[in-house]
């Protein structure tokens, strides 16, 4: 989309280069410009992007093979561990008692699949979870009952918002949009 916006306004440049100056030897030293400049910007891009400015975290594989990490839920320190195979993020009760969460209005109404077996969860929101320099607003979550799980789960209802994921060399990266 970005590409077809820049020919466009190449094209609108060169229109109005021709309608400005009507010299064609000024017409195409104003697009030779015009070039000269739309270079240097995607170089600059391509360079800040190779530096690493983009929103990009590492996360170091575990040696159980997990990819574990701390992220602020509500501002609140928590562990988690990635999990491409929960469709939410998913709290321990404990850990939404610590981030403040509401915890007696809400209904454990939904029937959830854990490593320890079958239980029920409460839907919610969560204002923000960060990673880093990533951070979501707004994020679709359940909250197992005391005592149903250990670990907190970054599922895909945070990792479908990143602009993309992969994992190299025994790091996972996450990559949020610019």
């Amino acid at each position: 989309m970005s590409r077809l916006l820049l020919v466009v306004v190449v094209l609108l440049a060169t229109a109005g280069a021709v309608v400005a100056y009507g010299d064609p030897k000024r017409i195409s030293e104003a697009g030779d410009a015009m070039s000269t400049m739309l270079k240097k910007r995607v170089a600059a891009a391509t360079a800040s992007a190779a530096a690493g400015h983009g929103r990009t975290v590492q996360i170091p594989r575990g040696t159980g093979g997990e990819f574990a990490l701390r992220a602020k839920i509500n501002g609140v320190s928590a562990p988690m561990v990635i999990d491409t195979g929960a469709t939410s993020v998913v709290l321990t009760y404990e850990t939404a008692k610590a981030a403040g969460l509401p915890l007696e209005i809400l209904d454990f109404n939904v029937d959830v699949e854990t490593a320890g077996g079958r239980t029920r969860a409460a839907k919610l929101s969560l204002d923000s979870i960060a990673i880093g320099k990533l951070v979501e607003r707004s994020v679709p979550a359940l909250v197992v009952p005391r005592g149903q799980m250990k670990t907190n789960l970054l599922g895909m209802s945070f990792l479908d918002r990143l602009e993309s994921w992969e994992v190299r060399s025994d790091q996972l990266r996450l990559h949020g949009y610019p």
